[in-house]
């Protein structure tokens, strides 16, 4: 039993109350009369509703313990990250490290794997193993389907996977940035419910109106919150928040807590916000987790405050897992799996031919995943094109890890890298070896450096090379979260001593081989156009 200052948002109302629970559920919650200065404040916990975990660069019980400490008591995950790495067994694997901790992780059967032909993965899920995964507990949806176009073409492998989880009375994620109009409706017609891409309020009311349910994100490269809201107060039930991609460093900050806090801040209804930050994803999901109602497991989270929303008491089925910042749960011991057959690397291997002609480029916009694509007159050294310091062009590679091939090269502006090298394993979404550098020695060094630890995010400077190992599938880590966070933030601070202006170099590099998302991309096999979605030639 606790007395507390209880936020009911059934009522639209907060009083002081007694909750009371045995083996793990409320039984009553006695209000007892006026708020009291002093206590703290109890609300249902927050849920991030679309994450991918790996990109945290963490194990989901690891994961866990760190966003136990904002309050975050449950997410719903796209483990499409390790699904590309290791296939169906990787899912498997993450299923099974979540089993063993009470934080409440749950998972989507990932639908777009791989996400396009156009790209080298090692896994492959049809409809037989997403109907495996569909049938495991853990599992409430069929995850975001990016090939929007297929669902808008009525392409058959699609549609047989949407209309499988529909049987089996799952919901379907969506991911189709850009749709507005007929074409939004369209695609929600197919049986797509959410998406948490949208650029404009324009495109985010117009698939509110068709039906489905929008997430507001922030992410540590992708970032909506303040083009969308407005919606938090004027669609307070079909607004859901999430984080999508949420870096270490930028996970030991804070988590959905952050955008409850700014939410507030703006003047939206406590109660709206915390609808979207807590209990839409139950309805929609149908989650097993409390919304501090009798009869509900006591998942819980106490405040101390309604400004800055710090989490002093967390709990689980009733169990206290995190008190003032301290989480109480241990660690889960991991054995790593993995797949890499990548051989090094040499600076030929990166040579670019001058022909005189102009060159595509892609452009970077730091906190979006989207690219733009300029053609530009390259600069050239002896017959080769090499990069442009002064215009902040870089050479920009992606190497197969799945097997030896000849690396893809292209050219890419907005780094801002004025020496050295990064390179990263976590590449979205097959997660091959991406790396930009401003010579193809630096650029050398530190995708050797990935390759001898099969698998990490790495830096090059001069003839010095750090890296943080990331032995999982190459796209985590077995360590501790606050050690992961530590070292990641280190690289990426080093990042931008070698000249990045980017607010995350790391994250952003990592979505250079996205190809579902325009305008140009680079995958293992070549320059991308996700306009036309067909590869272009580097030369124009």
């Amino acid at each position: 039993m606790r007395e507390v200052n209880y936020v009911s948002l059934e009522q639209c109302s907060i009083y002081r109350a007694e909750v009371v629970w045995q083996d793990g559920r409320i039984t009553e919650v006695r209000r007892l009369g006026a708020l009291q200065a002093g206590l703290g404040y109890l609300i249902p916990g927050f849920i991030d509703a679309h994450v991918h975990i790996e990109s945290a660069m963490l194990m989901p019980a690891e994961f866990g313990r760190i966003a136990l400490r904002h309050g975050t008591l449950a997410v719903v995950s796209d483990p499409h990250e390790i699904a590309n790495v290791m296939g169906v067994d990787g899912v498997r694997f993450m299923l099974e490290n979540a089993r063993q901790t009470p934080f409440k992780a749950f998972f989507g059967a990932p639908s777009c794997v791989p996400a396009t032909p156009f790209e080298t993965a090692n896994g492959a899920l049809g409809c037989a193993e997403i109907e495996q995964l569909l049938y495991q507990p853990e599992v409430c949806c069929l995850s975001e389907m990016m090939n929007y176009p297929g669902v808008l073409a009525h392409d058959p492998e699609v549609i047989s996977k949407i209309k499988l989880a529909q049987r089996l009375g799952f919901p379907v994620d969506g991911h189709a940035p850009g749709l507005v109009g007929d074409q939004a409706a369209a695609y929600v017609n197919a049986g797509i419910s959410t998406d948490h891409e949208c650029f404009s309020l324009r495109e985010a009311r117009d698939k509110i109106r068709a039906g489905m349910w929008v997430l507001i994100r922030e992410g540590s490269a992708a970032r909506n919150f303040d083009t969308l809201h407005p919606l938090i107060t004027e669609c307070p039930g079909q607004v859901m928040l999430c984080s999508d991609d949420k870096h270490p460093d930028d996970l030991l900050r804070g988590h959905i807590n952050e955008l409850v806090v700014r939410a507030v801040a703006r003047g939206h209804s406590l109660f709206d916000v915390l609808r979207c930050a807590c209990t839409n994803p139950i309805e929609h999901y149908r989650l097993p987790v409390g919304r501090l109602q009798a009869g509900d497991p006591m998942d819980a989270v106490e405040v101390a405050d309604l400004v800055g929303f710090k989490a002093t008491r967390v709990w689980l089925n009733g169990e206290l897992v995190a008190r003032e910042g301290e989480v109480l749960l241990p660690r889960v011991p991991v054995t790593p799996i993995n797949v890499f057959r990548a051989r090094t690397i040499a600076p030929a291997d990166l040579r670019v031919p001058s022909t005189g002609k102009q060159i595509r480029v892609i452009c970077v916009k730091d906190g979006s995943l989207v690219t733009n694509e300029k053609v530009l007159a390259p600069k050239s050294s002896e017959g080769v094109v090499t990069a442009d310091l002064e215009r902040d062009i870089l050479q920009l590679c992606v190497v197969n890890r799945y097997r030896h091939c000849k690396p893809a090269v292209a050219f890419i502006q907005g780094f801002g890298l004025k020496q050295g090298a990064i390179a990263s394993s976590v590449a979205h979404d097959s997660h091959n070896i991406v790396a930009v550098g401003a010579d193809p020695e630096s650029i050398c060094r530190v995708v050797n450096s990935v390759i001898d630890h099969q698998g990490g995010i790495a830096l090059s400077a001069g003839s010095a090379t750090e890296i943080l190992p990331l032995p999982i599938a190459g796209i985590m880590s077995d360590e501790d979260g606050d050690s992961v966070g530590r070292q990641y933030a280190r690289l990426d601070e080093s990042a931008k001593r070698l000249g990045s202006g980017l607010s995350a170099p790391y994250m952003t590099l990592s979505f250079m081989a996205l190809l579902v998302i325009p305008e140009l991309k680079l995958s293992d096999r070549g320059l991308f156009d996700g306009r036309r979605f067909e590869f272009v030639d580097l030369t124009v």
